[in-house]
């Protein structure tokens, strides 16, 4: 079906090389059901020629240019198997993919068609190749110091960090947390590396008697902060991470810090997805810098815009899992816009890589794959598909529960992409050079675009 601004377009001319669908056009912002017309008996009678479906008004007339999109999606901690240098960070023998694949729920049809275990590389359980992948392909190399979230996305957007953020494995300083007492007024329990779950375990029931902050960290750079949401309401424990954020800047800096609030009695308690990340501002411009001051949008999925601090977006919405960042996706695929939906998908990571749960994991992924032919069905003939990870976090690697120095994955999909093999990329940062080629937006970032 077409709107009346196509057909009258027609009728004046008396040719249209193309249709417009009310899903796609500007003119849907019209009451569409109103002006529904009989463009199936037009085709069928031979009025309209060659009729395909198209993001923009008849492009023969130029009344609108096709808008290019990227959606650039990432499997937190989806790593694919050991860096050269993974001994430096204690994590010699790590493969994320390998050890989820030996999992009975492993079931990832579709990422396999795109061409995931064709990456250079990838070795694991019953990984067999295509013989014709549908995307283009590369295994990507974090070139940062560093293993943690914050540093991994802000390579992905193009800026290499030359030196790692801060980790605190013995705990805070003692300066650190005096003037973060005298800032909230509570006092502070654990200060030292824990597992999420299992310091509200252990502190929950000493918080909850004296109020005083469960204040954590891991081998990430981050300053954690638990507490029950009966004891210090949200907003005020979202104040509370402000002020640390506020304080933990320069020799401190970490790189985020992080509300993690909790339910539950007597020592049975379980933390809520009330989560908020407060990241260190990105010190250097970045893809979505300058994207943003070329006009485009910038749309973020997810913890996105913590990551960035708000830093180069121009919408965002936060998401209580991947089941709702996969629908968020697929919803600003029916949205007009131009430039890049940027999303995390942060499960993976939360809540099995740091769990160690193999096939929780494998399920999460499963889950993903299974929803993935909807988002390549929705893709718009400009559009560009790509799916990538932020480091690794193998939940068979028993050693620790934190993160894991790995390799990534990249797939590019889309009907202007040819498929080809990129073998090992230098760094993430090819990522933000390809979508800024792909988009036509000048700057210099790090890093070097497949496209060139």
């Amino acid at each position: 079906m077409c709107c009346v601004f196509c057909l009258l377009i027609f009728l004046k001319f008396g040719k249209c090389s193309s249709y417009c669908t009310y899903n796609s056009c500007f003119c849907r912002k019209v009451p569409i059901g109103i002006f529904d017309s009989g463009l199936p008996f037009l085709v069928k009678y031979g009025i309209l020629k060659n009729s395909k479906k198209r993001g923009s008004v008849c492009q023969e007339w130029g009344t609108v240019k096709m808008k290019k999109r990227v959606f650039l999606i990432v499997l937190d901690s989806f790593g694919i198997g050991e860096m050269d240098d993974a001994k430096d960070y204690g994590d010699q023998g790590t493969n994320t993919i390998g050890s989820v694949s030996e999992s009975a729920y492993f079931n990832v049809p579709n990422l396999r068609k795109l061409g995931l275990f064709n990456i250079e590389g990838v070795t694991g359980k019953n990984l067999e190749k295509v013989e014709a992948p549908l995307a283009a392909v590369a295994r990507m190399r974090e070139a940062s110091k560093g293993k943690d979230t914050t540093i991994g996305h802000w390579e992905i957007a193009g800026m290499i960090s030359d030196k790692p953020l801060p980790t605190y494995p013995n705990g805070f300083p003692k300066e650190v947390l005096d003037e973060f007492t005298r800032l909230t007024g509570r006092g502070v329990l654990c200060n030292r590396t824990y597992s999420g779950t299992e310091v509200i375990k252990d502190y929950g029931d000493a918080h909850v008697k004296t109020g005083d902050l469960i204040v954590y960290t891991s081998a990430d750079s981050v300053f954690q902060i638990a507490a029950h949401e009966d004891v210090v309401p949200l907003e005020t424990l979202y104040d509370y991470c402000k002020k640390a954020r506020a304080l933990l800047q320069g020799e401190h800096g970490v790189g985020r810090v992080i509300a993690r609030p909790f339910v539950g009695t007597d020592g049975n308690y379980t933390r809520t997805s009330h989560r908020h990340d407060y990241s260190l501002l990105p010190p250097r411009t970045t893809m979505l810098d300058l994207l943003k001051a070329a006009g485009k949008d910038v749309l973020a999925v997810g913890k996105i815009n913590d990551i960035f601090a708000g830093k180069g977006i121009t919408d965002f919405v936060y998401t209580g899992g991947n089941a709702e960042g996969i629908e968020r996706t697929i919803e600003y695929l029916d949205r007009d816009f131009e430039g890049i939906c940027f999303i995390n998908l942060v499960d993976y990571d939360m809540l099995y890589g740091h769990r160690r749960d193999v096939d929780g994991y494998a399920k999460a992924l499963a889950y993903f794959d299974e929803r993935l032919p909807i988002i390549m069905e929705k893709l718009r003939d400009d559009d560009v598909l790509m799916i990538t990870a932020d480091h690794g976090c193998d939940p068979a690697y028993t050693k620790t529960t934190d993160h894991t120095r790995e390799h990534t994955p990249f797939l590019m999909y889309g009907k202007s992409v040819k498929p080809v093999n990129y073998g090992t990329r230098g760094t993430f940062a090819d990522i933000a050079a390809t979508v800024l080629d792909y988009l036509g937006v000048s700057g210099r970032v790090d890093g070097t675009s497949l496209l060139a």
